[in-house]
């Protein structure tokens, strides 16, 4: 009986007429390059225009994940740490990513004009059912901090049947009483908006021991060139 030998079987994707295997090489180096840029879009809605950024493809059955960001940051500055941490990777490569960006908080926002009125929290939250319709999802799983945690909290008591799941992260759930409402006043009159956003941000501590993280933040959030749209989206959180 004639011995069996194990033969090995490598599987090679088809090449696309006139293309060789050096150009297939680069326009796949490309995409890869593409899907860890994400691709941004825009889309009207009854309160204004949002931007937001995929990364990623949609996987069938699966939700998206689905991010907004919190005040003073944006989708950047608050989530790519979280999402190039290692752990991280498994679930990047399982799930497609929707980074949705306030209005006026994307790079290189223009600045609203003198009298703008920006939308409120849960206007903000409206805005999400015209981004999902876009992109022709079904459901997602949200991730907020501060503010975006709210608006998706909003969000999902109004279209439960869309989030299957929630990662809610500092959320305050209580309208501010009279009281908060007039220390909030008063402390706007002795400290900058940066200062205020930065007390919101981080504990008092952590801003007594001003480490590296503190100054990187305060530095992002004095030198942004929309600091007047932040503040609107200071105001309409407060």
């Amino acid at each position: 009986m004639a011995e069996l030998q194990e033969v090995q079987i490598t599987e090679e994707k088809p090449l696309l007429p006139g293309q060789t295997p050096e150009t297939a090489k680069e326009a796949e180096l490309a995409a890869r390059i593409l899907l860890d840029q994400g691709q941004t879009h825009s889309v009207e809605t009854p309160y204004g225009s949002v931007t937001f950024t995929v990364y990623g493809t949609p996987k069938p059955k699966r939700p998206a994940i689905f991010t907004y960001h919190d005040v003073g940051l944006n989708y950047k500055s608050c989530f790519q740490p979280l999402f190039r941490f290692g752990d991280m990777q498994e679930i990047i490569q399982n799930f497609v990513r929707v980074h949705v960006d306030a209005p006026g908080m994307e790079e290189g926002a223009p600045v609203f004009p003198l009298g703008y009125q920006y939308p409120s929290l849960d206007q903000l939250a409206d805005m999400i059912p015209c981004i999902l319709q876009y992109l022709n999802f079904s459901t997602i799983i949200g991730v907020g901090v501060g503010a975006g945690a709210y608006i998706l909290s909003r969000y999902a008591l109004n279209h439960p049947d869309t989030v299957e799941g929630l990662v809610l992260i500092n959320i305050d759930p209580n309208a501010k009483g009279w009281m908060d409402w007039a220390a909030h006043k008063l402390t706007g009159l002795t400290s900058s908006i940066p200062d205020m956003i930065l007390g919101h941000l981080f504990s008092q501590e952590e801003l007594s021991g001003n480490s590296e993280l503190i100054q990187k933040y305060r530095g992002i959030i004095q030198h942004a060139p929309n600091l007047e749209n932040i503040e609107l989206y200071w105001n309409s959180y407060n």
